[in-house]
């Protein structure tokens, strides 16, 4: 049987985490009705047993991180709830900012937000092209000498970037667009494969034609389970330092997350959905 060789991963070698994780963008911060429930959804995914939760500055403009604090603190000590910065808001527009007084900035009113001391693992939005990469990492590395960051993540980069960001500091995890259908950024997984690093690929759950829903579909019915739970399933037995993240803002939805874990593919049923990648329908 194919499945997740392990449960957990320890990010950055020593934090360790269970491999399926939440991701809150999802969830909404108003009105009161929908505050509440999203409430709700954050705290049965503690219930369930998850312990990686990833929000960001982004998500709402710190709303989001808010929400979390207000559902979660004082949060279980095993677990993590991972933020992003580098992104700001000007005229309602959003643009990057990984200028070390934007980073700097944008860590001390996450830590506010949050209602912690320490960042435990601080993920770069996105690579700024208007500053040098080692330049940024550089300051995101000084943030954990000072102890307001633990481990440093980046998002949405290339091989050549996140080798680059590796000769200024340890990077714990890489945030890519990456599932069953969409995997563009495979090099990037093989880079973090060779690297011990994690890999929390967002959108992890994808909509495909009617050829390749057909296949899903096909497994999921022979394993008794959702189309969702295959797709997650299959992420998690496709690499060991895959952490999918999975959002909703549906307690339903997020049970039937949380259950992919415990999902079993025989390795003819993952060979048949390794083909299901674009071009090869």
């Amino acid at each position: 049987m194919s499945s997740a060789a392990t449960t957990t991963f320890q990010i950055g070698g020593n934090l360790e985490v269970g491999r399926l994780g939440f991701g809150a963008m999802h969830l909404p911060t108003d009105p009161a009705d929908a505050r509440a429930a999203a409430i709700a959804v954050a705290r049965r995914a503690v219930e369930l047993g998850v312990t990686l939760i990833d929000t960001a500055h982004m998500y709402g403009w710190g709303a989001n991180e808010e929400l979390l604090a207000e559902a979660l603190h004082p949060y279980p000590d095993d677990l993590l709830v991972a933020t992003k910065v580098g992104i700001s808001q000007v005229d309602g527009e959003w643009q990057q900012d990984a200028s070390p007084a934007g980073l700097r900035a944008g860590v001390d009113a996450a830590l506010r937000r949050l209602r912690l001391d320490r960042i435990e693992l601080l993920q770069l939005h996105r690579i700024d092209p208007k500053i040098p990469v080692t330049d940024q990492v550089g300051t995101l590395g000084e943030l954990v000498t000072e102890g307001k960051v633990g481990r440093i993540g980046l998002s949405e980069v290339t091989v050549a970037e996140l080798t680059e960001a590796r000769t200024v500091a340890d990077i714990a995890s890489v945030q890519n667009r990456y599932n069953l259908l969409d995997r563009e950024h495979e090099p990037v997984l093989e880079a973090c494969e060779a690297a011990g690093i994690a890999f929390l690929p967002w959108r992890p759950v994808a909509h495909g034609t009617s050829a390749t829903t057909a296949e899903i579909a096909a497994v999921a019915t022979e394993v008794d389970a959702t189309a969702t739970q295959v797709m997650l399933a299959w992420l998690l037995a496709h690499s060991p330092v895959m952490l999918p993240i999975p959002g909703t803002a549906k307690t339903a939805h997020l049970e039937e997350n949380v259950a992919a874990a415990e999902l079993e593919l025989t390795e003819e049923q993952m060979t048949r959905l390794d083909k299901l990648h674009a071009g090869n329908p």
